[in-house]
Order: structure tokens, then C-alpha cells, then sequence
């Protein structure tokens, strides 16, 4: 099973997206609907509600008025909160109860207006977000919904922004062509994505990642970003400290395409025990890399190979390459790969170094991904030592 997090601004079109999923499939928990249905006449939720907001609140059949309540609840910050402290439990609930009825092969697309808003996008295997154009999106409430200019622009401007909407966005569907041009761009994410996305985490597959070297993107900061979120969702208080290290934590640095993750935990054994959860959450466990390649002490010149250990995990997304690594806190490894990563921020000459071993290193394995790594350990050894020295250096500053 994966959980596909679905959202948009009002006019963007994100229930075309919802209508194509549930078509090829999706188990389809919708947001709204299941906050009009825990405050339907007779239920709890809208008792509590009449309790906090008065009985002024309902019409006259005796369901709930909506712009009763909005006048009462949006009026300030205190009111705002009752009100989400009495409807947020009861969505909450009701979607922990969709979700256990899910089969354990689904694609589970969770419908959420309001997931930026929310802070939810972490809780995600993947967020999709619609996005259109506000002038587009003012035209479609206008001239199809009926809504007055006004009123919508209103409307959207209460709403998340679009840079707010890319910062979690996995995937940006635009909708500035017709209905049909979204139908197909969503069926063509399902099909080739999505599908095979949920296959690799029943089947705890790892998708590598292309043995090519890009020029750096800034996307790479903000996938950084997404995962880093992610992995705090996933492991919680297992981790220490969760960082975005390698050449794509690197501006300016070239790379190959793929995030490198470091998850810093008490030991080996907790590591061991958030296998499955990370599976679970779409980083299978890779479990032939047991360790790092061990590097000599840069003070005595002795290796302790016990030092070294970690766990190492990939991605089951085929849209996106990740090396998760688990290294105890305080191993060598683990300092290492922070440490080396902020020399290389710092210092451009040995930036510029490294970039030229990566590509002589590429241009020797000729496609292959051992010989690559094995090519590039050399200089690594050596970079150790620096990195130590560099390290010190800043401590004597």
C-alpha cells in the first residue's frame, strides 16, 4: 500500500486528478466529505458543536447551517481553534477507519484541500498537487461555478500559495490546458508511476538510481528537504538527526541524480528495528552494504573496521532516486558524511577537485556503478585526512 496525498487551490481542477484515479483504481478517502459527514444530524460532532457555538448554528431541518458557523467560528483565533478542536479529532478518526478497510495492495489517494495548509505532506508516500494559473483559476469559478469575481479571488488568497504548494509538491500537474490534457497527465503518473511505486513496496524493491553525472539543480535542495520531512515522519524519535548529505547537498557541485539521506540513530540495533517501517514507507532495505569502506584514524593511521558499520536503503519510487544510510551516532561514517559535506561547501578548489574525480571516475567504470565507487575511494582516503584537518582548523577559529 501507498498513500498518495492529493491537493490544490479551489479552481485548480484537482477532482479531475481524484475522478482519473478512482477510475484506474484508487481507494478514494475524501477530505471534505468526510468532514460534512461527521457533522451530519445525529452525530457527535454536531452536538458538540451546538454546545460550543449554540443551536443558532443549525437550520431549520436541523443540519448544520455552514455560514451560521462561519461567522461565528472564523471570527477570531480562540473561535477558529474550538472549532478544530471539535472537527479535526472526528476527521482524523474517521480517516484512521477508511484506511484500515484499504486493501494491502492500494493505492490510497487522500483527497485534502487544505494538506499544505495542514502541514500533512510528510505523512505521504508521494504529494501531488494541481496547480493553475490564479487569472485561469478566477475565470473557471467565475464563469462555471457562477461565483462572483470577488468572492473568488478571496477565496484563493485565503488559501496556501503556489510557492507554499511547490515546497511539498513530489509531483506538479498543470492544468492550464483542458480537462482532458489532466485527464491523461494523471492517468500517465498512475500508469508509470504510481502503479509500479506501490508493486516495489509490497515487494520491498529497490529502483537504482541512473549512473550518470548532472549538472547541479536546485531542485535538489528541496527534494532534499521533502525526504528529510519525510524520514522525520517515518522514524520519529528513533533518529537523532536526520540530514541531506552527498553531492546533491552540494551547490554547484555535479552529481549523480540521486539524494543521499543520513539518519543518525543510538546504534546498529535500533537501525535494524526500523527496517520494515522504512520499507513500509517506501525506502527498502538494501541488505548486502552492511558498511562503509573503512578509512585509516588521520592521527594514529590504524583502521577499526567494527567502527564502520551501517544500514543502507533505496527507494521503491521510480520517479526519484534515494540512498537512505542509518549510522550510529558518533561513528566515524556518520561524521563523516556531514563533515565532508560542509568542507565541500566551503572550499570551491577541493569542490572543483572532487568534480573532476567524479568524472574521471565515471569515464573509467564505463557504466559500471562498482567500478565507479571503487574509483573514487582512493581520493576519499586522502579526503578523510582533510576533512580532519579542516575540522580542526575550524575549532582553533
Amino acid at each position: 500500500m501507498i498513500r498518495v496525498g492529493l491537493s490544490g487551490g479551489i479552481g485548480a481542477g484537482k477532482s479531475t486528478v481524484a475522478k482519473t484515479f478512482v477510475e484506474r483504481g484508487g481507494f478514494h478517502i475524501d477530505a471534505d466529505k468526510i468532514a460534512r459527514e461527521v457533522v451530519e444530524p445525529g452525530t457527535p460532532g454536531l452536538t458538540q458543536l451546538v454546545e460550543a457555538f449554540g443551536d443558532d448554528i443549525l437550520a431549520a431541518d436541523g443540519t448544520l447551517d455552514r455560514p451560521a458557523l462561519a461567522a461565528k467560528a472564523f471570527v477570531d483565533d480562540e473561535s477558529r481553534q474550538k472549532l478544530n478542536s471539535i472537527t479535526h479529532p472526528l476527521v482524523g478518526a474517521r480517516t484512521q477507519e477508511l484506511l484500515a478497510e484499504a486493501p494491502s495492495n492500494a493505492i490510497v489517494v487522500q483527497d485534502i484541500p487544505l494538506l499544505v495548509e495542514g502541514n500533512m505532506a510528510p505523512f505521504f508516500h508521494l504529494v501531488v498537487i494541481v496547480g493553475a494559473d490564479e487569472e485561469l483559476r478566477v475565470q473557471r469559478l467565475t464563469e462555471l461555478r457562477g461565483m462572483p469575481e470577488d468572492d473568488a479571488r478571496a477565496r484563493i488568497r485565503a488559501q496556501a500559495t503556489d510557492e507554499q504548494r511547490r515546497a511539498v509538491a513530489d509531483v506538479w500537474l498543470d492544468n492550464s490546458g483542458t480537462p482532458d490534457d489532466l485527464a491523461d497527465a494523471a492517468a500517465q503518473l498512475w500508469d508509470e508511476r504510481l502503479v509500479p511505486y506501490e508493486e516495489n513496496v509490497r515487494s520491498r524493491t529497490i529502483v537504482p538510481g541512473p549512473l550518470t553525472l548532472a549538472d547541479p539543480e536546485p531542485t535538489w535542495a528541496d527534494t532534499g528537504v521533502r525526504l528529510v520531512n519525510r524520514l522525520w515522519a517515518i522514524v520519529g524519535d528513533k533518529a537523532s538527526a536526520i540530514d541531506h548529505i552527498g553531492s546533491t547537498a552540494v551547490p554547484g557541485l555535479i552529481a549523480k541524480p540521486t539524494i543521499d539521506i543520513q539518519i543518525t540513530v543510538a546504534d546498529l540495533d535500533v537501525a535494524d528495528a526500523l527496517a520494515d517501517v522504512l520499507a513500509d514507507g517506501g525506502f527498502p532495505r538494501n541488505p548486502e552494504t552492511t558498511s562503509d569502506r573503512p578509512k585509516p584514524d588521520p592521527e594514529t593511521g590504524s583502521v577499526d573496521d567494527g567502527l564502520w558499520g551501517k544500514r543502507f536503503h533505496g527507494s521503491a519510487d521510480p520517479g526519484r532516486s534515494v540512498n537512505v544510510h542509518v549510522r550510529a551516532q558518533g561513528s566515524p561514517g556518520g561524521r563523516f558524511a556531514v563533515e565532508f559535506r560542509d568542507w565541500l561547501r566551503s572550499d570551491a578548489a577541493a569542490r572543483d577537485e572532487y568534480a573532476e574525480i567524479k568524472l574521471a571516475a565515471m569515464a573509467a567504470a564505463d557504466g559500471d556503478r562498482d567500478a565507479y565507487v571503487a574509483a573514487k575511494e582512493p581520493w576519499f582516503d586522502r579526503a578523510y585526512a582533510r576533512v580532519a584537518a579542516w575540522r580542526a582548523g575550524r575549532r582553533e577559529t
